[in-house]
């Protein structure tokens, strides 16, 4: 059985101008109609979860009936101490969801206050203020939750590092423990990158992009946030079990429009219309469009490129445990060519290497290290 189950709410009440996820306007009765299908597929899984994440889309756009239905269906899958999580948004996150979800054991909040920087925000689309961002934390605090996550982009056209450095001096100064810093990426297929082949708008360059992960890799360890993955940093040793789920490579399960679920090298993913998956769901139907079986040798590496991220790194006798594979045999040549490149350092133990682990510079160009182990 997977040991994490991820539940995607698409519903927004207006997509970021960045944003490739799946997501679709607020409607009331579609979103009754995808609520009952989700309860209806949540009321057939076998209980035992160690982590359940609702993550979109907004999810906290969501009704309060259409929370309580879904809460109600959640509550019998989970497993002793799991780690339940939400994704909510400042200006949709309000005192009565808040009480909801600790009445309905949900001990993890995820907020995407993604800038404390009026213009940034405008920017970026957003529809709440840095105000309502930092009241949102305060209220989720006072309420009770002792797990509490900030989401934020830097990166952004016109933005400057002084300005990065503001936000996250304010930043650390919330009742947080955990924060997840993102890049800001130009995908194809959102309003940004139209923007930007039409020559509207300039991203920023790579150096001063560098430059602000840089100073934040530096800056949240001093401040009571030890990074341990890219991009992600814990106080407590609070990180989010459910995504070290997904680093380890361990299975999933995924519920809802686009989501993909990971099970015995198996990788499959849902309808992405939301219609279509009502109706699949209705007639007793798979909704999984796409299968993609890997080979152990390719799971062993994917477990590599994933398990790099974190700053555990990987640990030669884990991984053969893990996958059944060397490490050495199998990534050897990808592994000394990233040394000579300052990417990664081994250690060692009596002369021989038994673990390896980015650098400085490779957390820099993870995707880089990343992509070499495939």
């Amino acid at each position: 059985m997977a040991k994490s189950l991820y539940i995607h709410i698409p519903f927004c009440r207006k997509k970021c101008i960045y944003c490739d996820f799946c997501s679709v306007p607020y409607q009331k009765e579609i979103a009754r109609q995808y609520i009952a299908t989700l309860s209806r597929q949540v009321d057939n899984l076998e209980p035992g979860f160690s982590s359940v994440y609702i993550g979109g889309g907004t999810p906290t756009v969501l009704d309060i009936a259409l929370w309580e239905k879904l809460l109600s269906a959640l509550k019998r899958v989970l497993g002793g101490g799991c780690e339940f999580t939400v994704e909510a948004n400042p200006e949709s996150l309000d005192e009565a969801r808040i009480d909801l979800f600790r009445k309905n054991k949900v001990n993890r909040l995820s907020i995407g206050i993604q800038s404390l920087s009026k213009e940034k925000l405008r920017r970026l689309g957003r529809i709440h203020s840095r105000d309502e961002a930092i009241d949102k934390v305060h209220l989720a605090c006072r309420k009770g939750f002792k797990n509490i996550s900030a989401d934020m982009i830097f990166g952004v056209w016109q933005e400057k590092l002084d300005s990065w450095k503001r936000e996250l001096k304010q930043l650390v100064k919330l009742p947080l423990n955990h924060i997840s810093l993102y890049a800001l990426t130009c995908e194809k297929g959102t309003s940004l990158f139209k923007q930007v082949k039409k020559k509207e708008t300039t991203l920023l360059d790579e150096k001063t992009a560098a430059d602000m992960y840089k100073y934040s890799i530096n800056f949240l360890p001093r401040n009571a946030f030890p990074q341990y993955e890219v991009s992600n940093f814990a106080k407590g040793g609070l990180y989010c079990r459910h995504n070290f789920n997904y680093w380890e490579n361990n299975s999933y399960l995924g519920l809802g429009v686009s989501a993909v679920s990971y099970a015995r090298g198996i990788r499959a993913r849902n309808v992405s219309d939301i219609n279509r998956y009502i109706t699949i769901a209705k007639e007793g139907k798979t909704p999984v469009v796409s299968k993609e079986e890997l080979s152990p040798r390719r799971r062993a590496k994917e477990t590599a490129a994933l398990k790099i991220r974190t700053r555990a790194g990987i640990d030669f006798s884990w991984f053969r445990e893990k996958t059944g594979f060397d490490f050495l045999p199998l990534e050897g040549k990808a592994l000394r060519k990233l040394a000579r490149d300052g990417f990664v350092e081994c250690a060692f133990r009596s002369g021989i290497p038994e673990k390896v682990n980015l650098t400085k510079k490779g957390f820099l160009f993870c995707d880089t290290v990343s992509s070499a182990f495939l």
